[in-house]
């Protein structure tokens, strides 16, 4: 931890997890990198996985809620004739698929189940995920030998490209590239392709390239984490909900939890982010009516002490005599 007594930067922080750590460990090592314990997440990467985490640092963890839920692109691989009981390449392999049967598999075929995964549909997670069960994850009792059982779920997959096809005796891998929304399962999409091809199949790589405005590209590495790299909560939120600005006094009411009459109209989304004139975040804003209030408040800036006085200038009282 820091021993300075400066506060934290509220911020929002871009990281690329490498592989082989959990999403845990970059909030471990972002905490101590900021020297602050209010570091939140906006969703986990499985440690199999690498690619793009979005970070909240003090009050700025508040919009994460607003990101969690936007939509995802990621970059996989997914071999065809193995399955596994994690449905990834970190699980214990449980069959593996006739190679004649395999081989009698055609582009066509891929192809085809692809385009059945493909759009609004209908999944099953996979039963090592972190989603709750009774009050526990699902992935704690599948490990501990217990039946799981999930609830399918309805999923938006808008984009589910090849970007290559790599045969080799006894396996067929897809490069594919998904976009998707939030809650979508890529080991699932694995597990279901291979399925409905009847030879199974599992994820073998997994890289998060975006989630919603925010790319990898713009991310920084997990050594490189520090106070520098937090990104400003008013760009990001206008950036993910959209601007709207507000004067002075109208972020003071704003800040006092009071309404602005009569803007209610000017909200292009279900929620904005309220921006005063020097470009701080007043607030996540919503429609009341006609009027707008408050969703999310942040904290509102401390109220500047003025200079003192020079010696022998006048105070006050004495300025309020010459001007009687």
């Amino acid at each position: 931890m820091r021993t300075s007594t400066e506060p934290t930067t509220p911020g929002i922080l871009l990281v690329d997890k490498p592989q082989g750590i959990t999403s845990h460990d970059v909030v471990a090592r972002a905490r101590r990198a900021l020297g602050t314990r209010k570091v939140g997440h906006a969703g986990t990467l499985d440690p199999m996985a690498t690619g793009l985490l979005v970070l909240g640092a003090e009050w700025a963890t508040r919009l994460l809620t607003f990101i969690v839920g936007l939509d995802k692109c990621y970059e996989a691989t997914i071999r065809l004739g193995v399955t596994t009981d994690s449905d990834d390449a970190d699980g214990a392999e449980t069959s593996r698929a006739d190679a004649a049967a395999l081989a009698a598999i055609s582009d066509a075929d891929v192809a085809a189940g692809i385009a059945a995964l493909t759009g609004e549909i209908s999944q099953v997670p996979s039963t090592v995920s972190a989603i709750k069960v009774g009050g526990r994850r699902a992935y704690e009792l599948a490990r501990a030998g217990e039946h799981v059982e999930l609830r399918s779920r309805a999923v938006i997959v808008s984009r589910f490209e090849i970007l290559a096809v790599r045969r080799a005796p006894g396996t067929l891998d897809l490069d594919v590239v998904v976009d998707c929304s939030s809650g979508t399962y890529i080991r699932a999409l694995a597990r279901d392709l291979g399925a409905g091809l009847g030879v199974g199949g599992h994820l073998t790589a997994l890289r998060r390239t975006r989630i919603g405005p925010f790319l990898v590209a713009d991310a920084t590495a997990v050594d490189a984490i520090g106070p520098a790299a937090l990104r400003d909560p008013a760009l990001v939120a206008a950036q993910v909900l959209g601007r709207l600005d507000v004067s002075a006094a109208q972020a003071r009411d704003l800040w006092d939890g009071k309404r602005i009459a009569g803007r209610g109209a000017e909200l292009t989304g279900e929620v904005m982010a309220a921006i005063d004139p020097v470009g701080r975040l007043v607030g996540v804003v919503e429609r009341r009516g006609e009027d707008i209030k408050s969703r999310m408040n942040v904290p509102a800036p401390a109220p500047q002490t003025p200079p003192a006085a020079p010696a022998g200038a006048p105070g006050d009282a004495e300025l309020q005599e010459e001007q009687a």
